[in-house]
């Protein structure tokens, strides 16, 4: 294709990335720079038979003019990123110079909202995504299997959890473990604990969100690999057949093999969703017990006093952490992609 072909083939993509990927970003990195105005206030003496006293109230009307003639609010540079309800590194420094060393580092971690944020949102991700690619493989493999008259009601019946709205597929899953639940009563009466809840306990929260994640994104995997499978060579299975390969060889150096790219493909659409886990979290009404980032931003812009600088520095900070997330997977196929066309 020629230059110029290609140039008005992209520009309508290129506009829309910039209007509504680029644009949003520059924006929010330039808000997390600028802290709310504070407020104007004024100190009147006000003087009796029985002496002075002094009362200080806020002037409306200069703090909405100093609002509307600085609408971004007052530059403060990276404070809001270095402040305790973000990278907290005067808490950290502090923690480390009290002699405890690593030890006093990590429960200071443990205490600071925006570290245990991410590492919910971490062991989420690494836990899911790698899960929900070996789950999805499996079951491609076996519906691959299946005589052509079962495969189209496995295939509907496989997709089912995909097709279930995040929120209410969350808020079905936390009133079945709830202790009135079918599966809280199950467990109940199988550990003959009538108090064991499994909203009760952070773990125990955290496995079944990790649980509720495999099961609503395997789906996808499946459909990708299912797809991938129709395309393998005959050929290939048929020699590895006659070779003398078992089944697990033949999916181990045939199948897998053939998957890669797909198992790519996957791995980064993954990462990127499963980084920013937020609905669960709301569905199970867990936030005592696990927050995310993408949580965090809901926090801080909810209620009346929208904290705009703060949400924007996490969101800041959560696009760095999917970039170096999906750095090694990218830098990986454009390896592949390169030696390709040597």
């Amino acid at each position: 294709m020629k230059h110029r072909s290609f140039f008005w083939f992209f520009l309508p993509t290129g506009l829309a990335m910039l209007l509504f990927i680029a644009m949003p970003i520059v924006s929010v990195i330039i808000q997390s720079l600028y802290a709310p105005h504070e407020s104007v206030l004024i100190t009147v003496e006000n003087c009796g038979p029985f002496g002075c006293t002094e009362e200080t109230t806020i002037d409306q009307e200069a703090t909405r003019a100093l609002e509307e003639a600085k609408p971004l609010g007052r530059f403060v540079g990276l404070d809001i990123y270095r402040d305790r309800g973000h990278l907290a590194f005067a808490e950290l420094r502090e923690a480390w110079q009290s002699g405890q060393g690593i030890r006093g580092v990590i429960d200071t971690l443990g205490n600071l909202p925006f570290y245990r944020a991410i590492t919910f949102t971490l062991v989420f991700t690494f836990t899911v995504t790698p899960s929900l690619i070996v789950l999805g493989l499996l079951i491609a493999l076996a519906v691959n299997s299946l005589h052509r008259h079962l495969k189209g009601l496995m295939i509907f019946f496989s997709l089912l959890p995909m097709i279930v709205t995040p929120l209410i597929g969350s808020l079905i899953l936390f009133w079945m473990i709830d202790s009135r639940g079918i599966l809280g009563t199950a467990l109940q009466s199988i550990f003959e604990n009538p108090d064991l809840s499994l909203k009760a306990s952070s773990e125990l929260t955290w496995l079944v969100l990790i649980i509720y994640g495999i099961w609503h994104s395997a789906p996808f995997a499946f459909v990708v690999f299912y797809a991938g499978l129709q395309t393998l060579p005959s050929d290939q299975l048929e020699a590895a057949r006659i070779d003398g390969a078992t089944r697990w060889q033949q999916v181990r150096y045939v199948v897998i093999p053939h998957l890669m790219p797909l198992v790519t493909f996957v791995a980064l659409i993954q990462l990127m969703d499963n980084f920013r886990i937020f609905e669960p979290i709301v569905g199970f009404n867990a936030s005592a017990h696990a927050t995310s980032l993408s949580w965090i931003i809901f926090n801080d812009l909810a209620g009346e006093t929208r904290q705009l600088s703060a949400a924007a520095t996490t969101s800041v900070l959560t696009i760095i952490g999917v970039a170096i997330l999906l750095s090694p997977v990218l830098v990986r196929t454009w390896r592949e992609y390169r030696g390709s066309y040597r």
